[in-house]
């Protein structure tokens, strides 16, 4: 299992215990950290379905289902909150094949070591090439793109761009997710109205 789905000796825990749960309801884990503040925990959980994208009905089921796990294991000592959401829109980009899916979107990523005097980095995903991810960069006015070793990667998100909300606007509309006839028409700066 990848250090950016499960961080922690403890998250890493409850990605073996929540994990087999939630790919027995048809989703792939993304994500699990348990945080904690001076007044609480919150132990989150980020799940999709494999083809992308999660609805809130799903991620009741989940949790629903991870709870009674959880009740039965008892893996945390203290009381905490239980929180399953979908990945988002700048989502944490955890698994190698988030890296070809998002392609052509900007991301900023980090390394557990120092690579050419940096530990992070922000450019175009180029995909991926066995298991090195691909990152154009734009260095002094010139793209470079570099290969980073997956297993190096502490962190790597997507930046929110007006590109990626238009495209995840797309797909939810393209799946059905959103009901456009639930809208008002946008009135235009010239008065005129879109659909």
């Amino acid at each position: 299992m990848s250090e950016l789905i499960a961080k922690t000796a403890i998250d890493r825990r409850m990605a073996e215990i929540v994990g087999p749960v939630i790919e027995g309801m048809g989703f792939e884990l993304v994500r699990v950290r348990l945080m904690s503040s001076t007044k609480s925990k919150t132990l989150q959980i980020m799940a999709e379905r494999p083809e992308g994208g999660i609805e809130v009905d799903e991620c009741a089921e989940i949790s629903t289902a991870v709870s009674a796990i959880l009740d039965v294991e008892d893996p945390i000592e203290d009381e905490y909150t239980l929180e399953v959401s979908s990945p988002g829109i700048d989502r944490p980009l955890t698994r190698l094949k988030d890296f070809a899916t998002f392609e052509g979107y900007e991301a900023k990523i980090e390394t557990t070591e120092m690579i050419d005097g940096r530990r992070r980095f922000k450019g175009v995903l180029a995909g991926v090439e066995g298991d090195e991810v691909l990152l154009t960069l734009d260095e002094t006015g010139e793209e470079v793109t570099i290969g980073l070793n997956f297993d190096w990667l502490s962190d790597a998100k997507l930046v929110l761009t007006d590109e990626l909300i238009r495209e995840m606007l797309r797909q939810r509309k393209a799946n059905g997710a959103i009901d456009e006839t639930q809208f008002d028409d946008i009135e235009t700066d010239d008065g005129s109205s879109e659909d």
